[in-house]
């Protein structure tokens, strides 16, 4: 079977062999946002039950492969979708996609996802800039041995989410029109959508967008040294809020309308990266 830095090394061998260029930024789509996978040039598909030991999502709204190919003349991979624990996937399995694109040394990690608004200004169809996270999520993906080569034992997650990219996310926001808000995302395990209580805890503890994923994979792409910024979709007010129920069907349409403007401003980001794939 092997462990599990066999099997991280297993998947990133078996990528390389068809895809030899390295990447120089990953992109994760969260539900309803893989719009992005259509504009890439030159693009190269591979389903995620074709690599070894990567885990297949079972989430609506989740393609469940990885396109490779190029963004405003950059390489990139982007992956069409995520495991969450909710499914009742391990924190392993959650993030062997970002262990493997840490592995590979791709410099730059870019998670978006889904989320509901806590915030009072937050609206249905913005993209707001996450700029730190609560885990709510019970557990953390670092929690068992250390793998050294991978990262320290007590990794410090200030600057997470990467500062200087964040800036560079709000001038290319600036230059395509797109409104670009910044708030705090709380993670939550799901799938249950939150009480209304829970979400009042959520405001007050400082968070302004609630989900169940990202977390993880940010945590873990620190780790590893690589840098990340984070975009959120707002698909719907959250639980209490608007005093109407919750659906995820809600979230995919919202989340169609929000694509092409985070496809913009994902384009405008990679547009203005460094390439310091050394």
């Amino acid at each position: 079977m092997g462990t599990y830095p066999e099997k991280v090394e297993t998947a990133l061998a078996w990528l390389r062999q068809r895809i030899p260029e390295r990447p120089v930024a990953a992109i994760v789509l969260g539900s309803g946002l893989g719009r992005m996978a259509e504009c890439l040039e030159e693009p190269v598909s591979i389903s995620f039950g074709e690599i070894p030991h990567w885990p297949v999502s079972t989430a609506p709204g989740h393609a469940a492969r990885l396109v490779f190919g190029r963004l405003a003349g950059r390489s990139v991979v982007v992956q069409q979708g995520r495991v969450h624990y909710y499914e009742g996937f391990s924190m392993k399995e959650v993030t062997f996609s970002t262990r493997v694109y840490g592995s590979w040394k791709i410099p730059y990690y870019f998670p978006t996802n889904a989320s509901g608004g806590i915030h009072h200004g937050l609206r249905p169809g913005d993209i707001v800039l996450i700029q730190d996270h609560i885990n709510l999520l019970g557990t953390n993906p670092l929690i068992g041995p250390n793998e050294d080569s991978w990262g320290p034992r007590f990794p410090d997650l200030l600057g997470a989410y990467d500062p200087a990219l964040q800036l560079l996310a709000e001038e290319a926001a600036r230059e395509n029109g797109i409104l670009l808000k910044r708030g705090t995302y709380v993670a939550f395990t799901g799938p249950s959508f939150e009480t209304a209580a829970e979400i009042r805890m959520a405001r007050v503890l400082g968070a302004d967008l609630v989900g169940m994923s990202t977390v993880p994979e940010v945590i873990v792409a620190k780790h590893m040294g690589m840098r990340t910024c984070a975009f959120s979709c707002v698909a719907n007010a959250a639980a209490g809020m608007t005093g109407q129920s919750l659906t995820h069907q809600e979230v995919l349409v919202e989340m169609e309308k929000s694509s092409a403007s985070l496809v913009r401003l994902l384009e405008g980001v990679v547009r203005k990266l460094e390439d310091d794939r050394d």
